[in-house]
């Protein structure tokens, strides 16, 4: 075989072994709850905030 070449029935049959059989418990760091938080600002002035952020980022592109 040549460089690259591989065997293709040996590539079939692998199994990875990660050596932690357990898993990953999805649920484990789970939160629930509300955020919320108070601006003096107001909305049209956080959208023109937000548009010049945009702006400047296309800028540096």
């Amino acid at each position: 075989m040549g460089f690259g070449s591989y065997d293709e029935s040996e590539q079939e049959n692998q199994e990875l072994s990660t050596g932690d059989e357990e898993g990953v418990t999805v649920e484990e760091n789970a939160h629930s709850g509300d955020v919320a938080f108070e601006s003096d600002a107001s909305t049209d002035e956080l959208v023109d905030r937000l548009q010049d952020m945009k702006d400047d980022e296309d800028d540096e592109e």
